[in-house]
């Protein structure tokens, strides 16, 4: 970006109301002077105008990332220090043992260990526990559905049925697959199956 190109911007900026988002002048101001530069000195390092500089220090304007890059060089200063108030909470969502949400499908049970992400749709997934009776199976699968999913049996003896191939699967195994096609899962053995499942895109604990 050039001196004139920064000119512009502060033009722009300043000929109207705008909301600053971010404000970063006064950590740049603070810096600038406990180093004993003007205004002018770190322009002309930056590349930028002397008037945008000024602009900025004073929250009148966000400046454009390569100048802001600019900005903290001159005044060497590190990204951390600017940004730290700004980095973003990232929650953790915890479901207790307890408090699972369940569906049942006939005799199978579905118990919900983490919930889709409403905000991140592409990559939204969706993680349960399913318990599966003996010699019994599921059924949503067998008509196959968009996405992937992911299967690691904790307990019991397994079938996969998977388009026309069958997999055992035995506690400890897991298994990757498209679930474009159809597919089944199938208790085999003479104890309880249960299995953690993870899909992508959700399909059993969609709001």
């Amino acid at each position: 970006m050039t001196p004139s190109q920064n000119n512009n911007e502060a033009e722009n900026t300043s000929g109207q109301t705008k909301k600053v988002p971010y404000h970063f002048g006064e950590k740049l101001r603070q810096v600038r002077e406990h180093k004993g530069y003007t205004l002018k000195v770190v322009a002309q390092q930056a590349g930028v105008s002397e008037s945008l500089v000024s602009q900025i220090e004073r929250n009148h304007v966000s400046p454009a990332i390569d100048t802001l890059l600019a900005l903290a060089d001159v005044l060497d200063i590190n990204l951390e220090f600017l940004f730290e108030e700004y980095r973003k909470e990232r929650p953790v969502k915890i479901i207790r043992a307890g408090e699972r949400p369940t569906l049942e499908e006939e005799e199978i049970i579905y118990e919900e260990i983490s919930k889709p992400e409403d905000t991140d749709k592409q990559n939204a997934f969706e993680s349960y526990m399913v318990r599966i009776p003996a010699h019994s199976h599921t059924h949503r699968g067998s008509y196959g559905h968009i996405g992937k999913e992911m299967g690691y049996i904790i307990h019991g003896k397994a079938k996969l049925t998977y388009e026309s191939k069958e997999y055992i699967l035995e506690e400890g195994d897991s298994a990757t697959f498209s679930s474009g096609v159809p597919h089944i899962l199938e208790n085999v053995g003479e104890d309880e199956l249960s299995a953690i499942w993870i899909v992508t895109p959700p399909q059993r604990f969609v709001n």
